[in-house]
């Protein structure tokens, strides 16, 4: 009895992670590394990419506790090696041959704390370990999750371009929390089945500059403009939310480390060949006049195969998007400035 309820068990994970999308195969040798493996996001993120059947070498990494994680996860019995690396000294072991590197480094947020807060902190983390990239793995794709990401992404740009191996189609910010929240709060309004919803999110990953796109949601829902203000608001605000919630105590970990292993997996998948791999993304940009936006991306074997278009907007989509312009040039300027210094 009890063999056939722990085969019930796996049937049923392996079910839920068919229908989010995940990859069920193994493909050719792979290695992720995680930055900042020993943190809120990290630590779920590296079980999570543990799980992943495309994973071959899964390397953690953080400046202190790694090796604990690692051990702990390398007991799950899925195909990839584990190995946690810790200190600086040891950073350059942990990325060498990376395909994909994942960067959840930093300190989370805490209440009335915003993602400008955090950034003297984070954008000095960020910038010392993308130029740490740049030596050890210059050809890897590289998942910017540390906040604010509005700032970081434009910071890697820039440290790579100074050591001559920025490729625009490797580098991606994670916005895919804000299409998990927007999906979840539409079909839940909707009373649709949520794993069959749909909805992109455009713009940045903070506040205001967050737009999600709910008149091109899937499937249709004949919701009121008072329904899409809010769930709009409701996303937008989404990390205040679990902020505030987890009173003081912490940042939505959980929930990012999902979209994480998600949209990494969606990269590993465009790396193997899989095609119509499309995600939401912060990326290096033409779709506005703003040098980096976020919007559905094609996934290839070089990383970004195609920026998509916007699509039609609905008038207060429009207004949304050039009421976010001003403030996500801010915060890019600011990363900038802060690269060059």
């Amino acid at each position: 009895m009890m063999n056939n309820m722990r085969s019930a068990v796996r049937s049923s994970a392996a079910a839920v992670i068919r229908r989010r999308g995940y990859a069920s195969e193994a493909g050719p040798e792979r290695k992720v590394t995680v930055l900042g493996a020993a943190g809120g996001i990290g630590q779920p993120l590296a079980m999570l990419m543990k799980l992943n059947p495309l994973v071959s070498t899964l390397s953690l990494y953080d400046i202190a506790n790694t090796p604990g994680v690692a051990a702990d996860v390398s007991h799950i019995n899925t195909r990839s090696q584990v190995t946690g690396y810790a200190g600086e000294e040891q950073l350059g072991q942990a990325l060498e041959g990376s395909d994909v590197v994942i960067i959840p480094a930093g300190v989370p947020r805490k209440p009335g704390m915003s993602r400008d807060d955090l950034f003297n902190i984070n954008a000095g983390i960020v910038k010392s370990l993308c130029l740490a990239i740049a030596k050890y793995c210059p050809n890897a794709i590289v998942n910017m999750i540390s906040n604010p990401v509005n700032s970081t992404v434009p910071i890697a740009s820039e440290v790579f371009k100074k050591a001559g191996t920025y490729n625009e189609k490797k580098l991606f910010g994670v916005t895919t929390l804000d299409v998990v929240r927007a999906k979840t709060f539409y079909a839940t309004k909707a009373n649709l089945p949520i794993a069959e919803v749909n909805v992109p999110v455009v713009g940045g990953h903070a506040g205001i500059t967050i737009l999600p796109l709910f008149s091109q949601a899937t499937p249709s829902a004949n919701l009121s403009q008072e329904h899409i203000e809010a769930l709009t608001k409701r996303t937008q605000d989404g990390g205040t939310e679990v902020v505030e919630a987890k009173a003081g105590k912490g940042s939505a970990t959980l929930s990012m480390a999902y979209a994480g292993a998600i949209f990494a997996d969606a990269c590993l998948k465009g790396l193997n060949g899989v095609p119509d791999v499309v995600e939401c993304s912060y990326v290096q940009s033409t779709v506005t006049e703003l040098p980096f936006f976020a919007s559905k991306v094609r996934l290839g074997t070089e990383g970004v195969a195609e920026v998509m278009d916007l699509g039609p907007l609905s008038d207060y989509e429009k207004e949304g998007l050039e009421k976010l312009k001003p403030e996500l040039l801010s915060s890019i300027e600011k990363g900038i400035k802060f690269a060059s210094q």
